[in-house]
């Protein structure tokens, strides 16, 4: 049976393999927290890697010209960036331009944050950090507690003390004020809260990627049916701010400071806050971050929307794209070459030529199953029936919405050139007009389409455009009246061309 000593000593073994206090238990941890801290800041939170080793050798070269070489290592820039994402403080990745950077995992996060604390002001035990643990039990005791009338005691009490609140602010048109120091206390107590986020953020986004990697590892381990896996994985793969305990917790956090106009009103409260006269006691790196506090918070927003986009995208083409059973097949392919090169490789000699693979092998199959087709040819298809256009008429209504009648209009073209000709109407105008010819026909051929065919008749008769615009009256088939206008147009009969 483990001893209370020996299970406390167990337990913080495996607390100091976590990479956050490996990173602050190692010999060099203070230069690692510098480098870190000035290379990585809120609104750089990703440094390309070739500018980050440019960056951190310069800063190396400058500490040890200031005299502290004796207690640098002795690696350049890129071994230690490499050292660092070995040990899990950064994280190495491609983006979208297909530039790789670095960026600060959630476990360096929460080592900057423990070192800035312990380098800065340090939390007092005050009435804002005892006030704000007594609301957090007083709203926890309320969410737990199911009791009805309980809750609803709470309420009026609740309710007469707003409402008592408000008569005494009507009656003497006064707010009590707050000492300035109790307004710092508030203040410093804020910023000891919004440190933690951007850890918070990280270690989000971090389980994200986590279960990202463990979906697409399981994927190509799965030995189920391949249905059955992309049910399975796509579906998890859609839902997965759902799937871990991380991510869970901050879909409830979103719901409070997810909306832009929370986020609005934040920035109005955190401007109140800055101009009033207890804030010039702040230190500028205080009001810088409390300046800061919404931006920061879009930041971590951007980070893990960014971390799920990514995860949905890898799980989704990998379920699309790869098959499990071929994977597999690959990887046995892959296991029998190494075991066939670890067999060869002790007893194999120096410079011993070996005999490349130049084709396949085949496959020696005794029997290949065989089916009999029908002896007898198919039969050709059917002739096809002859149709005769004569033999099927289209119905009136369907000729009634149908094109122009060309006939119709040409016959009463041709009939009104003529009575036009016979009272000399056309001879000052020099040709029948257009206008007049369509407001002349029936009110069968007076329908809109049938105007175009008598435009296109004009055409090809020889029309003559003139400058000024013509209106007509056109009727549909249903009987419903449009006025239509174009540019005027006259033609030339054949006959007046004669003349």
């Amino acid at each position: 049976m483990i001893s209370r000593v020996e299970g406390a000593y167990l337990g913080a073994v495996r607390a100091f393999q976590n990479p956050m206090l490996d990173l602050l238990h190692k010999r060099h941890a203070p230069l690692v927290v510098a480098l870190l801290s000035v290379t990585f800041t809120a609104e750089r939170p990703t440094v390309a890697v070739a500018d980050a080793h440019t960056e951190i050798g310069d800063a190396l070269d400058q500490l040890r010209a200031a005299g502290h070489g004796d207690t640098l290592p002795s690696g350049g820039a890129r071994e230690l960036c490499r050292q660092w994402a070995e040990a899990g403080w950064l994280v190495r990745q491609v983006l979208d331009d297909d530039v790789e950077v670095y960026r600060l995992s959630a476990h360096a996060v929460g080592a900057l944050e423990v070192a800035g604390r312990a380098g800065g002001t340090r939390a007092r035990v005050s009435q804002s950090r005892v006030r704000t643990l007594l609301d957090a039990v007083e709203r926890l005791a309320q969410d737990a507690d199911p009791d009805v009338l309980v809750r609803m005691a709470r309420l009026d009490a609740e309710i007469g003390r707003l409402q008592a609140e408000l008569d005494r602010v009507q009656r003497t048109g006064t707010v009590e004020t707050v000492d300035d120091e109790e307004l710092l206390e508030e203040a410093e107590n804020v910023l000891h809260l919004v440190r933690e986020l951007p850890a918070d953020f990280a270690r989000v986004a971090e389980s994200i990627k986590a279960m990202q990697r463990d979906v697409v590892a399981a994927l190509r381990q799965d030995e189920r049916p391949t249905g059955d896996v992309l049910r399975e994985y796509l579906a998890r793969g859609e839902q997965v701010m759902e799937s871990t305990a991380e991510g869970r917790a901050f879909a409830g956090a979103l719901r409070l400071i997810g909306d832009p106009q929370r986020l609005d009103e934040l920035a109005a409260q955190l401007d109140v806050v800055l101009r009033h006269r207890f804030s010039r006691r702040l230190g500028p790196q205080q009001r810088t971050e409390l300046r800061e506090v919404v931006r920061r918070i879009e930041q971590g927003l951007d980070q893990v929307f960014a971390a799920q986009r990514e995860a949905s995208s890898v799980i989704t083409s990998q379920v699309r794209h790869h098959d499990p059973l071929r994977d597999r097949q690959v990887d046995a392919l892959l296991r029998d070459v190494m075991t066939g090169l670890q067999a060869w490789m002790p007893d194999a000699r120096r410079f011993q030529p070996v005999d490349p693979l130049r084709r396949l092998p085949v496959a020696d199959v005794e029997h290949l199953r065989q089916t009999t087709g029908a002896l007898q040819p198919p039969e050709p298809p059917a002739p096809l029936t002859d149709w005769d256009d004569d033999g099927d008429v289209a119905s009136g209504d369907a000729l009634a919405w149908g094109g122009p009648h060309y006939a119709e209009l040409d016959a009463h073209l041709a009939a009104f050139a003529t009575d036009a000709r016979t009272a000399d109407a056309d001879r000052a105008t020099g040709g029948v007009d257009v206008a007049a010819v369509f407001d002349a026909a029936p009110d069968a051929l007076r329908r809109p389409v049938d105007l175009l065919g008598l435009l296109e008749l004009a055409h090809a008769h020889g029309m003559t455009e003139t400058d000024r615009v013509a209106l007509v009256d056109a009727v549909r088939p249903d009987g419903a009246r449009r006025r239509l206008a174009f540019g005027g147009v006259t033609i030339r009969t054949k006959d007046d061309t004669d003349d």
